[in-house]
């Protein structure tokens, strides 16, 4: 199962490190903020996975940093969500400065649920992300 999402950001000033480049760690922010975009746009709240016992978690996370963002870029985070097993989770995610298309990250971050504190299945995942590719095989 593989899935796609976008979502546009901009550079706050305070995300830039004393040489006016955004700080290696903000990406990760931009990078898990876009995650969690997606899996609402899934129909997945977090809070409400946490209610049920299910918490999705980072297990690993491969960052290759190719171009730097400065105050005020805007930017897409392009997400691809692909279901390996029924386990894991894999975003394969990028960062591309507006206007120019410059890729400045690449990443790859795999996740899990843990169900009651153990590794397991989550059920409402693997249903949402079925039901947003069903839908979305249907638009043009």
């Amino acid at each position: 199962m593989i899935s796609m999402h976008e979502l546009e950001m901009e550079v706050r000033d305070y995300e830039l490190d004393i040489q006016g480049i955004v700080n290696n760690a903000v990406y990760q922010n931009y990078l898990e903020h876009a995650r969690h975009k997606f899996i609402l746009i899934l129909g997945i709240d977090f809070a409400e996975l946490h209610e049920n016992g299910v918490d999705p978690v980072v297990v690993r996370a491969e960052i290759d940093y190719r171009s730097s963002l400065t105050s005020r870029n805007r930017f897409i985070v392009r997400s691809r969500l692909t279901a390996v097993g029924k386990l894991r989770f894999v975003f394969d995610q990028e960062i591309v400065r507006i206007p120019d298309n410059i890729v400045c990250v690449e990443a790859k971050i795999t996740a899990t649920t843990l169900v009651n504190g153990r590794p397991g299945v989550s059920i409402a995942m693997h249903q949402a992300l079925e039901r947003f590719l069903a839908g979305s095989e249907t638009k043009p």
